[in-house]
């Protein structure tokens, strides 16, 4: 089969491996998507924090189960999957304690161990998520960074009848802004500085906009959501101007999420966070129930997908991605590697 390396920041070699074998409990997975993600960028630029080369990316998955051990009960050959790419230890505090997500060793398939850049994967079946066969390819492939959107959410609590602001309109800030849409906030609003990605996040159902670059964001909170301002705040950039941002322009009292990955470390006013009682909540990844959270809202039809969707491309040009992303001047959203 065909496996896709990045064998050092910038470079893909494919190589001819063998299929992977299936031990009682594995599940063998035909790989049909991989969506491009913020991280995956990082990791081609040679700026993420945890990850080494060479690496076989893919953690956004859509799939068909071809073939299942022995022993396996959740799945069987034709079902659609997607997968939870933790690989945990199942035996430190986090893990004891249902934080398995946050795990002591983790390892996230396509950063520190390996991803489903390749015709067939096999994994435990723990990590298989079961989709509903109505389920498209390219929405299976979403289910990943919507589970990431779920869980942001949930660490800022309830959003039921409160004012959200999401800062960045890339693929995760859209995400977690519908989230919190169909979660029942009575109004989002989402930053950027590119117009195409705001007006991305219009097509996706996020009526409030602003472009930081032309109007003053302190200004734009009191005039959307009055002097009560936001009541929680989400950066989703993973850049020191954001992050400064959210702290400048909170509400005392208010919860700030940290949802981007820095490649950079920031520096974060504190003095600022003490005198005005801020919290700063971190979030990581997911849960299964954050899963089961994201296939409902698919399933309700909560989430605005295929206008996210902004370029594809053949496995075989899976460098052409990157380099599509990169010429793009930021005119890109979500990218796809079709494997049909």
């Amino acid at each position: 089969m065909k496996q896709a390396v990045m064998t050092e920041p910038g470079k893909i070699s494919f190589y001819d491996v063998a299929q992977p074998a299936l031990a009682d409990h594995d599940v063998l997975m035909q790989t049909k998507r991989i969506g491009v993600c913020g991280s995956d960028i990082h990791v081609y630029h040679g700026m993420h924090p945890y990850t080494s080369y060479p690496v076989v990316q893919g953690h956004e998955v859509g799939g068909v189960v071809v073939a299942v051990g022995k022993a396996v009960t959740k799945v069987k050959e034709g079902d659609k999957i997607t997968f939870m790419p933790q690989v945990t230890c199942g035996e430190c505090y986090p893990c004891q304690h249902g934080m398995y997500h946050i795990c002591e060793s983790l390892k996230v398939m396509g950063f520190q161990t390996g991803g489903a850049a390749q015709e067939y994967f096999a994994m435990p079946e723990w990590h298989v998520i079961k989709l509903p066969e109505t389920m498209s390819l390219d929405q299976a492939a979403m289910i990943e960074p919507i589970s990431v959107a779920v869980h942001a959410i949930a660490r800022g609590g309830d959003v039921a009848g409160k004012r959200v602001l999401v800062l960045g309109a890339g693929a995760i800030g859209n995400l977690t802004a519908q989230v919190a849409k169909a979660s029942g906030a009575q109004a989002v609003m989402i930053t950027d500085i590119s117009p195409y990605k705001l007006e991305k996040a219009r097509q996706c159902g996020i009526d409030c906009t602003v472009n930081t670059a032309e109007e003053n964001l302190a200004e734009a909170i009191l005039q959307h959501f009055g002097p009560a301002k936001a009541d929680l705040i989400l950066e989703c950039v993973g850049v020191e101007p954001t992050m400064t941002q959210a702290v400048e322009v909170a509400r005392k009292g208010t919860t700030i999420v940290v949802v981007g990955v820095f490649g950079q470390k920031p520096q974060v006013d504190l003095g600022l966070v003490q005198d005005r009682e801020l919290s700063l909540v971190g979030t990581l990844m997911y849960q299964q129930a954050d899963y089961e959270r994201a296939l409902e809202l698919v399933a309700e039809g909560k989430m605005h997908l295929d206008e996210m969707i902004t370029h594809r491309f053949a496995f075989e040009d899976y460098l052409d991605a990157y380099h599509a992303i990169e010429d793009s001047n930021g005119h890109y959203l979500k990218v796809m590697i079709e494997l049909d």
